[in-house]
C-alpha cells in the first residue's frame, strides 16, 4: 500500500487533497480503509472525472439548439412489430429464436446495480415484492421465466438447453443479491449458470468539482450507470465466459420491469434473421410529454434521445397516419451480438460520453459532522447502456405492446405511476387476459359471470391479491396465487372442480412444473380442455 505522503502528493496533482483532511483524526482501521480506497483512484483519471462532472453540470439544460433539424424517426425498414404485420413472419421469427435458444447460443444479462431507495427500501430492487398473492420477488419471477423458456425450447427440439443468467451488480447490491439467491437455492436454476459480477464505482462530485467525502473515512461513490456494463464485461472477462459456453446473442434488460420477457424468442429471432448486431425493444409513447427516451436517428445515426432534450414542439409532431412522429419509447431492453459487445469493450467504450445526474449525496460538513442534504448537493456521472447504439452497423427496433411487456417499478406506492401497485395490477391484468384467451370466464361473489372486459378491470385484478375469497377468483385448495410462472402466455391446462350440468368451475394451472397456482373460472361445455393461449409461446 502507498504511504500517506505518496497519496497526499497524488491527490494534490488531482486537485483533491481535501479528501485527506480528517485522516489524522482517524483510528488505525478506518484510516487504513480510507487510504486503500484512495490508492485505487488513479490521480489523472480522478482529476478528469471531477472536472468533467463540474463542466457537464454547468451546461444549460434543455435540447441542443440545432437538435430538431438533425432528428429523424427510424425508417420503417429498421422496425419490426410483435403485434402487427404478417403472422407467418412472426412465427418464423419466434421459431428462429427458439432454435438459437435450443442451440445454447442465447444468454440473458440483468442490469441490477441499483438499490430500491425510491421504493423506501435499502436492499436491491430485485428482492422487492410488489404484493402479488404468491409474494414472489422480481428475481423469482425472472428466474422462473428463464426456466420456462429453457423448457419450451428443449421440448421443441428434443434437447436440454441452458440460458445463462449474467447479473451485473454494484458494490451495494452484490452481497445481498448473492446471499438472497443462495438462501433460495437459486430458484432451482443451476448456480453454475448464474454469473454475478460487479460494475465500477465513481466518486460523487460537488458542483465546483470536488470529490465528496461521505464520512471522514470514506469517499462517496456511486455505480457508473447501466452503461458501466461495457467496462464491467472487460473487467470480469464475461465475454470470454460467454465464448466458452458458445453464447452468440445476449438479451440485456433492467431489473425493474415486472413484465419483461427474458430471452424472448420473438425478439431474438427477429434480430437474428435481420442480421442485427444491436436491437432495442420499444413501446409507443402514451402521450407527447411522457418522460421516456425516444429511439430515433440523429444525423442518420440511431440513438436514444432523452425526453428532456426534445422540445415540446418536436415532441408533439405527428406522422401522416396521425400518431406521434417520435413515438418509439425506449424501455431499456436490448439485443446484442457477442461480437458487437467485444468491439465495444475493446475499442469503443472510452468514446461513451457520461451523463449528469444531480443527486442528494450524504456527506460531512467542514467539521466532519454527517449531513443528509435536503436538496441536491452533488453530481453522479453515469453512462447508459443505450449509448452504444450509434456504433451499430445494423441496428433494428422491435415495437411491443406496453400492456404486455412494460410496467417499470421506480416509485413508492404514494406515486400514481411506476409504483408497486401499478406493477402488480399490470401483471395480474395480463394473467386475466391469458385466462380469457384460454377460455376462462370469471365469476363474481354471487356466481354470476363477469363480462370479458369489465369496468374497473384494474380494480378487479387488484382484488385478486386480497386472498382466497376475492370477488372474482375461486382458488384451488392449497393455491396461493393466480399468476402462472410463464411470462409470455400461460399454455393453460385445466382440472375439473366440483360442478354440475354443462358448466364446470375449473382451476387454471400454468404448464410450468413449478407452478402450483390456480384461478377459479367458468368453463362452458362438458370436458374442460387442455388449451394454449392464442399467440403464447
Amino acid at each position: 500500500m502507498a504511504s500517506e505522503a505518496d497519496l497526499r502528493a497524488r491527490l494534490q496533482r488531482a486537485g483533491q487533497q481535501h479528501l485527506l483532511r480528517f485522516c489524522a483524526e482517524l483510528a488505525p482501521e478506518p484510516r487504513a480503509a480510507l487510504l486503500a480506497q484512495l490508492e485505487a483512484l488513479e490521480p489523472e483519471a480522478l482529476r478528469r472525472h471531477c472536472q468533467r462532472a463540474a463542466a457537464a453540470c454547468a451546461r444549460p439544460p434543455g435540447p441542443p439548439p440545432d437538435l430538431a433539424a438533425r432528428l429523424q424517426p427510424l425508417p420503417p425498414e429498421r422496425v419490426g412489430s410483435a403485434s402487427e404485420g404478417d403472422p407467418q413472419t412472426r412465427r418464423l421469427w419466434e421459431e428462429e429464436g427458439f432454435h438459437q435458444i435450443a442451440l445454447n447460443k442465447v444468454a440473458v444479462l440483468l442490469l441490477a446495480g441499483g438499490q430500491g431507495t425510491r421504493l423506501g427500501v435499502t436492499y436491491p430492487k430485485g428482492m422487492y415484492q410488489v404484493g402479488l398473492p404468491s409474494q414472489k420477488t422480481l428475481y423469482q419471477l425472472q428466474a422462473e421465466r428463464i426456466r420456462r423458456v429453457e423448457q419450451l425450447a428443449g421440448e421443441r427440439y428434443g434437447t436440454r438447453c441452458t440460458v445463462p443468467w449474467y447479473i451485473m451488480t454494484s458494490e451495494f447490491t452484490l452481497g445481498p443479491t448473492a446471499k438472497f439467491f443462495k438462501e433460495r437455492d437459486f430458484f432451482h436454476l443451476d448456480p453454475n449458470n448464474v454469473i454475478m459480477f460487479e460494475q465500477r464505482m465513481l466518486p460523487a462530485v460537488t458542483f465546483d468539482g470536488r470529490a465528496i467525502l461521505e464520512r471522514k473515512d470514506k469517499v462517496a461513490m456511486a455505480p457508473d450507470g447501466n452503461g458501466g456494463l461495457y467496462s464491467a464485461l472487460q473487467d470480469h472477462r464475461i465475454l470470454e465466459d460467454m465464448e466458452r459456453r458458445g453464447v452468440e446473442f445476449v438479451h440485456v434488460y433492467c431489473v425493474d420491469n415486472i413484465l419483461v420477457r427474458l430471452a424472448d424468442p420473438l425478439f431474438i429471432g427477429f434480430c437474428v434473421l435481420r442480421g442485427a448486431d444491436c436491437g432495442a425493444k420499444v413501446v409507443e409513447k402514451a402521450y407527447p410529454e411522457e418522460p421516456v427516451g425516444v429511439v430515433c436517428q440523429v444525423d442518420g445515426v440511431p440513438q436514444v434521445v432523452e425526453y428532456s432534450e426534445i422540445s415540446p414542439e418536436v415532441a408533439q409532431l405527428r406522422a401522416p397516419g396521425g400518431g406521434l412522429l417520435y413515438n418509439a419509447g425506449n424501455i431499456c431492453n436490448h439485443f446484442f451480438t457477442r461480437d458487437f459487445l467485444r468491439t465495444v469493450t475493446r475499442e469503443l467504450e472510452p468514446l461513451l460520453q457520461p451523463h449528469v445526474a444531480v443527486k442528494k449525496v450524504p456527506c460531512v460538513d467542514e467539521l466532519g459532522n454527517p449531513v443528509k442534504p435536503l436538496q441536491p448537493n452533488g453530481i453522479k456521472m453515469e453512462k447508459f447502456v443505450f449509448d452504444v447504439l450509434p456504433f451499430a452497423k445494423n441496428f433494428v427496433a422491435f415495437q411491443v405492446l406496453r400492456e404486455e411487456e412494460f410496467s417499470p417499478l421506480k416509485n413508492g406506492d404514494s406515486a400514481d405511476r411506476d409504483s408497486p401497485s401499478t406493477s402488480r395490477r399490470a401483471l395480474l391484468a395480463q394473467h386475466c387476459r391469458w385466462a380469457l384467451r384460454a377460455g376462462a370466464r370469471f365469476l363474481d361473489a354471487h356466481g354470476a359471470q363477469l363480462p370479458e372486459q369489465p369496468r374497473g378491470w384494474r380494480s378487479a385484478c387488484e382484488d385478486a391479491s386480497s386472498g382466497p375469497r376475492s370477488s372474482w377468483t375461486r382458488p384451488r385448495p392449497g393455491s396461493c396465487s393466480p399468476e402462472p410462472c410463464r411470462p409470455w402466455g400461460p399454455g393453460l391446462r385445466t382440472q375439473p372442480c366440483p360442478g354440475s350440468g354443462k358448466e364446470s368451475c375449473c382451476s387454471i394451472l400454468a404448464a410450468d412444473q413449478g407452478a402450483q397456482n390456480g384461478v377459479g373460472f367458468l368453463h362452458r361445455g362438458g370436458r374442460p380442455p387442455t388449451t394454449q393461449a392464442p399467440g403464447a409461446w
